[in-house]
């Protein structure tokens, strides 16, 4: 009883808390007053459009970032998880992994060293080994070198530990990356868009791995099936009628709701208020006549009677200035929409074809389809299996190893690939996305190609996408692990590749 109860006082110590806490980002302040604790029991998500600033509370709370005003306080262990992880020369997977259970390395050493000191009879050995043993204990340090395999298992991360880092690719070291945080000794997660680059079993694992973590986290994420099924506390990082973020509780329906009935209750004050400032607009004018005009008296009169009554006049349009200024709202900023254009193309006949292309050593699967203008398809499989290497021969980037692809000459081809960047570094990286996606769209694409087109947008601008790709007249091709996205399109003609 002893240990449990020191175990569970030393766990709960772990914490960051926020308080006033105000973000710019290039001169411009992003997030304003934001108040937050995370403990150990936390399961939170950011959420907000494009450029709200959640990979920037993020960065705040890891300590990264420093705030332009308000503070960020922490204890504990802390883990975070970018969108982007780079690769530094000469370390492997090992030393990720090494890195990711130190604590519980060093606390299974500091244990051996109490059993010897007990066994050699020293003074205070036995208090020395009741406390590394409640360390350990704590984190359950014999099987963090389980929990990690497994946990590279699950995710379809590099398993090979001395393969060096600079050698995978973006999603394969993010996997690793992936791995050891949900595998290792932090207390506290902060999680940016975990899913991307995961297929369907490692978003089950993330799932599975975050409702029932003994441990709080912070995550980010365009995946709604996650928030749903991970999240109970929602950091709405959108504009509000104070332009403080809101918090809510409940998990994810409720948030919704809340957000909906806060959101209807700012539109209904602001109506209100532009109804208010109309009228007093009219006040303001018909002073203003009176200033000009109204208060001038008939001929005859004296100047000592026109000069007093001025002052009078004046006064009274200041006070409807007054008035007016102290009505004013601010207007509830409209979502920000992901506007796809409505257009028709005009090549007839199929648009494009594969037939039966394969790719040596990446795409083992045959693939053969036709599309015509309307038509949709969508790319199923693992991780590795070849859906991109399928997208890049369609889009002539790649050369079958055998079978065909057929393009109408005359066919306009859209292609976005799984990773983007805009020429605009200041945009985060869901705007930097939508961006790109847009510059994609701008060009009426005959043939619309997505690799993964979820990747970095928000919760709203994915259900944009979703509805729009639907009803475009362009042929289009999407491979997808985005769960939400499959159900919608369970209707589509479907290619899976591998298992």
């Amino acid at each position: 009883f002893f240990r449990m109860s020191r175990t569970s006082r030393a766990r709960s110590a772990a914490h960051i808390t926020a308080r006033e806490l105000t973000l710019s980002r290039f001169a411009r302040t992003i997030v304003r007053g934001l108040n937050l604790t995370v403990s150990p029991e936390s399961k939170i998500a950011l959420v907000g459009e494009n450029g709200a600033g959640k990979s920037t509370v993020l960065s705040a709370l890891a300590g990264t970032l420093e705030p332009s005003s308000g503070e960020v306080s922490a204890h504990g262990r802390i883990a975070v998880a970018e969108q982007e992880l780079s690769a530094d020369n000469g370390r492997t997977v090992d030393d990720a992994v090494d890195f990711a259970i130190r604590q519980s390395r060093a606390a299974l050493k500091d244990l051996d060293r109490a059993a010897e000191e007990l066994s050699e009879g020293l003074a205070g050995a036995d208090d020395h080994y009741a406390e590394a043993l409640d360390r350990a204990t704590a984190i359950d340090a014999w099987n963090a070198e389980l929990r990690v395999s497994i946990a590279l298992e699950s995710l379809g991360a590099e398993t090979r530990r001395d393969r060096p880092l600079r050698e995978l690719s973006v999603g394969q070291r993010y996997r690793v990356r992936l791995a050891c945080l949900l595998g290792g000794d932090a207390e506290i997660l902060l999680l940016d868009e975990p899913t991307n680059h995961l297929d369907a079993h490692g978003l089950d694992f993330l799932t599975a791995s975050l409702t029932g973590r003994n441990g709080g986290f912070v995550v980010v994420s365009h995946d709604r099936r996650l928030l749903a099924d991970v999240a109970e506390t929602f950091v709405d990082l959108d504009p509000s009628s104070d332009g403080r973020p809101r918090v809510y509780g409940g998990g994810y329906s409720a948030y919704l709701t809340s957000r909906a009935a806060e959101t209807a209750r700012w539109e209904q004050l602001h109506a209100g208020q532009t109804a208010e400032a109309d009228r007093l607009r009219g006040k303001l004018s018909e002073a203003q006549s009176r200033l000009s005009t109204g208060w001038r008296p008939e001929k005859g009169t004296g100047k000592h009677q026109r000069a007093s009554r001025a002052p009078g006049v004046v006064q009274a349009v200041k006070r409807r200035q007054e008035e007016l200024d102290a009505h004013t709202v601010a207007a509830p900023e409209p979502p920000k929409r992901l506007m796809v254009p409505d257009y028709k193309v005009s090549v007839g006949g199929t648009l494009l074809a594969a037939d039966e292309v394969t790719v040596e050593g990446r795409l083992r699967t045959p693939v053969t389809f036709a599309l015509s203008a309307g038509d949709r398809l969508l790319v199923r499989g693992p991780n590795g299996a070849g859906k991109s290497t399928l997208l890049s021969a369609l889009t002539g980037r790649l050369e079958p190893s055998g079978g065909r692809v057929h393009c109408h000459s005359a066919a306009k081809i859209g292609v976005l690939t799984q990773e983007s960047e805009s020429d605009v570094p200041t945009l985060s990286m869901g705007q930097q996305r939508r961006r790109v996606l847009a510059g994609v769209l701008a060009e009426h694409p005959d043939v619309l190609i997505l690799d993964e087109p979820t990747n970095h947008l928000s919760v709203a601008a994915v259900d944009d996408l979703t509805e729009a790709l639907e009803s475009m007249n362009a042929a289009v091709v999407v491979a997808t692990h985005d769960r939400v996205m499959l159900d919608a399109y369970a209707h589509w003609p479907t290619v899976t590749i591998g298992g």
